[in-house]
């Protein structure tokens, strides 16, 4: 978190508890979530997950690498980064998410236009 965004950054998590499952493969049952602050000046009620859950879930749908008993891992690390980073690329700043009618990068004020993938290519 340090090397990412600094020493002023709020951070909490959410634990969740769950009940063992008896099957390998079935996911288990939640029984409850506690809210824990870990840094900074954060509000209990304003700790969530749902973006990072949903990128989560937007990597594993595009990246068959990331998907439980697939056989589309990486032998190699260097094949993954590359591959992570040609997708990072791409949702950034070629892909319009959902409704948007602009890509992230333009979103953020980096870029002016949606990327061909050409231009990302280049």
């Amino acid at each position: 978190m340090d090397l990412a965004f600094g020493h002023d950054c709020k951070l909490g998590v959410i634990v969740k508890e769950c009940c063992n499952s008896r099957l390998q493969y079935d996911p288990s049952e939640i029984v409850g979530t506690k809210r824990k602050r870990m840094r900074g000046a954060i509000e209990d009620r304003s700790i969530c997950t749902s973006h990072v859950e949903r990128n989560n879930l937007t990597i594993r749908t595009f990246m068959k690498r990331f998907c439980r008993l697939t056989m589309g891992f990486s032998r190699k690390i260097e094949n993954l980064e590359a591959a992570v980073n040609l997708h990072m690329a791409y949702f950034n700043f070629c892909w319009r998410p959902g409704t948007m009618k602009v890509t992230p990068a333009e979103a953020a004020g980096l870029r002016g236009h949606c990327w061909t993938f050409d231009e990302l290519l280049a």
